[in-house]
């Protein structure tokens, strides 16, 4: 600019891009995606196919196919763009402020952590190789089991459940093995639980084929100890307790808890599922429990990848390391094997050894925190919660049930009772109008001990600013209710999800697991 230009006023960045709305402007991208089925085009491909004159080996009879198997046939333009374009209609804890999936722990997964699992030494892995050729990635199960041995106080430790319901299945089957050694099988065909805890417990060990006896809450929402003591006996083989339980409060009497089962002669099997707020502060071992599991999945940083793979992890006191899931890992100073001679393991719980991608990622998150900031991980993911909880019970229409005025752990069950009261909206539909904010929630597992619940679950992931914005979106939500009620109502209008119609989930004439399956019931043929 000349000394003899005039000045141009340049305006303030905030004025040139528009200054941030209380809420974040939102909306989801919406593709109306066919299925790939239904993309195909007879003759595309998305490379060519290689003409090669090399022998094709024989398949028993029994497994080969009669006709070629109908999959889509389309271009790898078309391909990508489907996929991307799917992936655009999705929100994840990469993507929004995720705090809403109570129960799960969803923490950002360092991204350093994939690089690993995509190395072709890790991705190109074939369960069938010999030892010998994979000693580096035994070495990681063996460590892992150790710092796993560390954090729970067990004597051994399982890598081999593929997520924390099969930990729970094998507990419960180490359980009965364990009694079956004694010749209390039959005699021991009871297992107590809690209403709060994880409903996996009940449902493993029912699938065993135990009575479950389930203990529920007090009027401060712990377990009552009183209905223990009237429920232990002879017939009990086990007491399975999530602590703290779903409600995110911790039961300062858990120690009597062990004890009154123990004096019974049952074991204690402790769900470390969300060990998120406790870890580095208390162990399953020194609170005096005989088998307890983690989630790799949930605390440990590995994703949850939309449901699966997971990870999950068993550990046992010295008296059940013999019922371990077979084979276990081993180290003789030199070498790592893997050891099936076990006459007394429950078996396999799944193929092969662990989800192999996970028990990595678990062990090179471990590795990076430390014992001091695995502590700092359990000691910021309460403090959020509890500032979370603080937020959020300024809300109108919103409580915390039980333990009133007490802190929580690293999650809470709040209730909508009040709103619902009040304007006839119910706790899903909140969920649903918050996805036009760019944001969801959990309710709870059924069935609905809080009225109208909501489970938050903010772990050390997230920062002030992040609960702050998540807090007021749920305050607008709930201004709406009052407000403009049937905003809330139509929801969803910025989102891709939709409202669920809850009778053709208890209808089994609508369901398909496949996409052939779902033409079929339609009439529209294969």
């Amino acid at each position: 600019m000349s000394a003899h230009s005039p000045r141009t006023s340049v305006p303030p960045a905030e004025a040139r891009v528009g200054a941030k709305p209380r809420l974040r402007r939102f909306h989801q991208a919406s593709w109306d995606e066919p299925l790939l089925f239904e993309l195909t085009s007879p003759g595309e491909r998305g490379v060519g196919v290689p003409t090669t004159d090399l022998p094709v080996p024989a398949l028993p009879a029994g497994l080969a196919r009669e006709s070629a198997p109908q999959l889509p046939e389309l271009s790898q333009l078309h391909v990508l763009r489907h996929y991307l374009r799917l992936s655009q209609e999705n929100l994840g804890v990469d993507l929004n402020i995720d705090v809403g999936q109570g129960t799960c722990t969803m923490k950002y997964s360092p991204k350093v952590n994939d690089t690993f699992v995509v190395d072709q030494r890790i991705s190109e892995l074939h369960p069938l190789q010999d030892e010998s050729t994979v000693q580096g990635v035994l070495e990681i199960i063996y460590r892992l089991e150790g710092l796993l041995k560390e954090i729970s106080g067990m004597d051994r430790v399982s890598l081999q459940p593929g997520a924390g319901s099969a930990a729970i299945y094998a507990n419960v089957s180490m359980i009965r093995a364990y009694h079956a050694s004694r010749g209390e099988a039959e005699q021991r065909d009871e297992v107590i639980t809690t209403m709060f805890s994880h409903p996996s417990n009940a449902a493993c060990a029912k699938v065993a084929g135990y009575k479950v006896i389930t203990l529920m809450p007090d009027e401060d929402g712990y377990p009552d100890i009183e209905a223990l003591r009237a429920a232990v006996g002879p017939r009990t083989a086990a007491l399975l307790i999530t602590n703290p339980e779903d409600t995110g409060i911790f039961n300062p009497r858990i120690e009597e808890f062990v004890r009154l089962a123990h004096e019974a002669g049952g074991l204690c099997c402790y769900d470390q599922a969300n060990a998120n707020g406790i870890l580095g502060i208390t162990r399953a071992r020194d609170a005096g429990f005989d088998l307890c599991h983690f989630n790799l999945h949930k605390t440990f940083s590995t994703p949850h990848a939309c449901g699966g793979p997971a990870a999950g992890a068993c550990g046992v006191s010295e008296a059940l390391v013999p019922f371990l899931p077979r084979p276990t890992v081993e180290f003789d100073g030199s070498r790592y094997r893997l050891e099936d001679d076990r006459p007394e393991s429950v078996g396999k719980i799944r193929p092969f050894y662990g989800v192999v991608p996970n028990l990595v990622r678990a062990y090179a998150w471990i590795m990076s925190m430390g014992a001091e900031g695995l502590r700092e991980v359990a000691e910021t993911a309460v403090l959020n919660n509890n500032y979370l909880m603080a937020k959020v019970l300024e809300i109108r229409g919103v409580s915390a049930p039980y333990a009133k005025g007490r802190r929580r752990v690293e999650q809470a069950r709040y209730s909508w009772e009040q709103l619902n009261a009040d304007t006839g909206i119910h706790s899903e539909q909140i969920g649903v109008r918050a996805a036009d904010f760019g944001t969801h929630y959990w309710t709870s597992h059924h069935p609905y001990v809080v009225p109208e619940p909501m489970t938050l679950e903010p772990t050390e992931s997230y920062s002030q600013a992040d609960l702050d914005e998540y807090a007021a979106i749920l305050a607008e939500v709930a201004r709406e209710a009052y407000e403009e009620p049937e905003v809330v109502r139509t929801a969803p209008h910025r989102s891709t999800i939709h409202q669920l119609r809850q009778e053709s989930l208890d209808d089994p004439d609508t369901w398909a697991v496949t996409w052939r399956a779902y033409r079929r019931k339609l009439g529209a043929g294969a």
